[in-house]
């Protein structure tokens, strides 16, 4: 499902022009993010958290020049869904042959 697929079916659902529906969807977005840059993490009660993870510094290795480099410490936005849509999640996805 794409952006303009769920726009589409907020707008369906609830009568709100689709323009309208779109500006919403895309200041939500920005909204998190924002948050997330700041460090600021974001509680969606029943539905999930975006949050942002500390990766450590570690070495790496290109394998092909046969060279370490090492890797910063830095930061990566995440999702964590709620426990209740994991459950349901997990009992209604139907499996593709």
């Amino acid at each position: 499902m794409t952006k303009a697929d769920i726009v589409n079916e907020i707008s369906k659902s609830t009568g709100i022009e689709k323009v309208t529906v779109q500006k919403t969807v895309e200041t939500f977005m920005d909204t998190v993010k924002g948050s997330l840059v700041k460090g600021n993490n974001v509680y969606l009660r029943g539905f999930g958290s975006f949050i942002v993870k500390k990766r450590a510094k570690k070495t790496a290795r290109n394998i092909s020049k046969n060279t370490t480099i090492i890797i910063p410490e830095h930061f990566i936005p995440s999702f964590k869904p709620a426990k209740t849509f994991v459950v349901k999640v997990k009992g209604n996805v139907k499996k593709s042959k």
